[in-house]
């Protein structure tokens, strides 16, 4: 009885939004109880957890946490699971795990969504707001109808050419950018390294469309070049300011779209003088177009929407 009791406790406060009591249950396998906002910016989706009252030193097995709900035949299906936690430093801060468990720096579409979550949930009333993250702080500018976030321009922070800090091992680089050229069975790549906070792969292929993605992107992933794995992004140029691109994220697989890749690609775009500098660059992504601009930093808009709202329970 006094343990039906302790449970039940544990239950009422868990249903109050409350991540952080749950974990010393998931080490006696007893219950775990989640409320959680399922979103998406281009299709590539999370599920987010508000964590702005909560410790995230308290958090056990999150990283098990964030591959269970990322499941799409057991759980709540996702490309990964992120905190939005308070932060000295920014307004907010976001905790951003892959699919398979890890962590990761940052994510575009993500943070967008993390910007219409706060404003549209009232944990901020300002339509320009700062996010901590693991890439650094990063300013969002919130397009804002009928008291709703419909947009996000994001500030991606000053593109990574450095072949350290990308980081990746470089086979040559042209004008500063550092390249890798590989033979993957069948083909020869020769790919832009560029860094958005996280590490990205950008090579030009004939038709985005009918390419086998898994075949190579996993491959290049994971290969020696790349010290802590990398994304990539094969894309095909269509004129002078639209670029359609595919993307094999790093520990997620094929995604339908991604902001830092988004962003890496058309500043390698540029460098390699594919496109127009002078303007806008539109990126066709599987789940829709970000546009972006290269003035110093990166900037990317595109939209973010709420897709549905639950309690997870994992008993």
């Amino acid at each position: 009885m006094e343990v039906a009791r302790s449970i039940n406790n544990v239950v009422e406060r868990v249903k109050n939004n409350s991540l952080f009591y749950l974990f010393d249950i998931i080490r006696v396998d007893v219950i775990i109880m989640i409320n959680f906002t399922k979103m998406e910016g281009l299709g590539n989706d999370y599920v987010y957890v508000d964590c702005t009252n909560k410790s995230t030193e308290e958090i056990n097995e999150i990283s098990k946490l964030a591959v269970e709900v990322s499941d799409r035949h057991f759980g709540i299906g996702s490309d990964g699971l992120i905190l939005i936690c308070s932060s000295d430093v920014a307004d907010f801060k976001m905790q951003m795990y892959n699919s398979d468990g890890s962590q990761a720096q940052m994510c575009g579409n993500g943070i967008r969504c993390v910007g219409k979550f706060v404003y549209d949930k009232g944990l901020t009333d300002k339509n320009v707001i700062t996010v901590e993250t693991l890439a650094g702080i990063k300013t969002l500018d919130m397009n804002v109808e009928n008291n709703q976030v419909v947009s996000v321009k994001v500030n991606m922070g000053a593109p990574i050419l450095d072949e350290l800090a990308v980081p990746c091992v470089a086979t040559y680089k042209d004008n500063e950018v550092s390249h890798v050229k590989l033979d993957v069975l069948d083909k020869t790549f020769d790919f832009t390294c560029i860094s958005m906070g996280n590490p990205h792969a950008i090579t030009i292929i004939d038709n985005v469309d009918n390419f086998d993605i898994e075949k190579y992107g996993k491959i290049v992933e994971c290969d020696e070049h790349f010290p802590e794995k990398t994304n990539v992004e094969f894309i095909e140029i269509i004129d002078d300011h639209t670029v359609k691109m595919r993307v094999w994220e790093r520990g997620a697989g094929e995604t339908l779209a991604c902001g830092t890749g988004t962003s890496a690609t058309a500043v390698a775009c540029i460098i390699n003088k594919y496109v127009n500098a002078d303007q806008d660059i539109t990126v066709k992504l599987l789940g829709g177009d970000l546009i972006i601009r290269w003035d110093n930093d990166v900037f990317m808009t595109g939209p973010a929407r709420i897709v549905f709202e639950g309690t997870y329970d994992n008993k």
